[in-house]
């Protein structure tokens, strides 16, 4: 947790007349405490070790077996669970927005839940509408924080589509939606239509009990939409598999149908690209400008994305294409085009527009930076930057602290929800993971500072 004691939060705006390069070299870290930062580099370091990743649940349930519960759960909070989640209960959460919007952050709540396709008691009716109801909670929790001190904008927080529906159906779906001249039956219009009517709507592609989960799919989006924008609370939507995608994309169409209207002042839903894909750059800009002519805002969260291992591997095993960029280098690539689209999307839609730039790469964050300035968007306007909870806090806090809008990505829940959902993230994540060298190294250099040469850095 960020210690904010004897630490004052002061936003200090670039000038406007020039452009200044922020610096990402650890000078922020002034602001934590020297147990955080040894914490910090303890589990950045344990969360690099692969075996640990690849057999995190395994390592977990030996754990328990062999020091017991309590002492077992003792030692997840005193590291990954409190480097990585803001908390179980509500005051734990308010406790921990509360002292990252006194450094200029901001939440971006996320509820640790999601469909296991192997078990039977995590893909029923019954568990999407307790996922549901825990969907809404997470609306009024991320409400409620606006009430605490700091400053309040945008109030956002992370919907993962799989939680409230069937990956059989997505793939389903996403089969029929890439058949040439796929059928009107599933454009976002009419989807939208059956959230908004409730009426049954029937797709000659599914069988009736397909058709059912559909309609109770649409109703349990459209219900979280509906309170979300209630509350004043804007809806991530995060990216999967591409086997999944195109189905995601077409229930964030509809949502965006209904929700993203100028007369809702939206943009409500925002979608996930992930630039690690060869196809993001045209589709979002096919996706930006179909957004334009309807008259909808659009909201994107542009990520590199995470499932990199998983996406070859099922390629190599179908024999079909690798949907992937060949290395780093062309994701990077990818990363700048997109972000470059965007950023001329915003300068010229301006509130219509908005973009998450969700990014742990120090060159991706300069380039947003820049190109803000040279496109005269300003520091409070539609663009903001996400990083996860825990990690990357060298960039978040020198952004933060410059005057950008700045959110940490936090889940939140028990020891028992949070440490399989954190281990998967992981598994997901870990060319982010290994590739947190740097910050490492910065995190050493800080403590190093403090051991031999004491005190803390004095900023002028």
């Amino acid at each position: 947790m960020l210690r904010t004691c004897r630490v004052l939060y002061s936003q200090a705006s670039p000038s406007a007349g020039s452009w200044q390069p922020l610096n990402f070299d650890g000078g922020a870290f002034h602001l934590k405490g020297t147990g955080e930062l040894t914490r910090a580099l303890l589990v950045l370091r344990l969360c690099a070790w692969p075996p640990l990743v690849t057999h995190g649940l395994a390592l977990q349930a030996w754990s328990q077996r062999l020091l017991g519960s309590r002492i077992s759960g003792a030692l997840l909070r005193a590291s990954i669970y409190g480097q990585f989640v803001a908390g179980e209960t509500a005051e734990e959460v308010r406790g921990c927005v509360q002292q990252l919007q006194t450094l200029g952050l901001r939440p971006l709540l996320a509820v640790p839940i999601e469909e296991e396709p192997d078990s039977a008691a995590k893909t029923g009716e019954a568990w999407y509408e307790g996922n549901l109801s825990a969907m809404l909670r997470c609306v009024d929790l991320s409400q409620s924080l606006l009430e605490t001190p700091g400053p309040a904008r945008n109030n956002f927080m992370q919907l993962r589509v799989t939680a409230l529906t069937s990956t059989r159906l997505c793939k389903e779906l996403t089969s029929w939606v890439r058949r040439p001249g796929a059928s009107l039956e599933l454009s976002p219009e009419r989807l939208a239509e059956a959230m908004d009517s409730g009426r049954n709507l029937r797709v000659s592609c599914l069988n009736a009990e397909q058709n059912q989960h559909l309609q109770a799919t649409l109703s349990r989006l459209h219900r979280v939409a509906q309170h979300a924008r209630a509350r004043h609370v804007r809806l991530l939507v995060d990216a999967e598999y591409t086997s999944l995608n195109p189905a995601l994309s077409l229930l964030v169409a509809a949502l965006a149908t209904r929700w993203n209207s100028p007369r809702e002042g939206g943009p409500w839903v925002w979608n996930t690209y992930q630039a690690y894909l060869k196809d993001t750059h045209e589709r979002l800009g096919r996706d930006a400008e179909a957004a334009h002519r309807a008259g909808l805002a659009f909201g994107v969260k542009l990520v590199r994305g995470a499932y990199l291992d998983k996406e070859r591997a099922v390629a190599q095993l179908q024999g079909t294409e690798d949907p992937t960029q060949p290395d780093y280098e062309a994701t990077s690539w990818s990363y700048s085009r997109c972000l470059e689209l965007m950023l001329t999307q915003v300068s010229r839609h301006g509130p219509m527009c908005h973009l998450m730039v969700a990014s742990h790469n120090e060159e991706s964050v300069r380039q947003a930076t820049k190109r803000m300035w040279e496109l005269g968007i300003p520091l409070d306007g539609p663009v903001c930057f996400g990083q996860l909870l825990g990690m990357c806090d060298h960039v978040s806090l020198a952004l933060g602290q410059a005057g950008y809008t700045v959110y940490k990505s936090i889940p939140y829940g028990s020891l028992e929800e949070v440490i399989p959902y954190l281990i998967r993230r992981a598994q997901e994540n870990r060319s982010v993971l290994q590739g947190a060298r740097r910050e490492e190294e910065l995190l050493r250099q800080e403590l190093r500072r403090r051991l031999l040469g004491g005190g803390l850095r004095v900023r002028h």
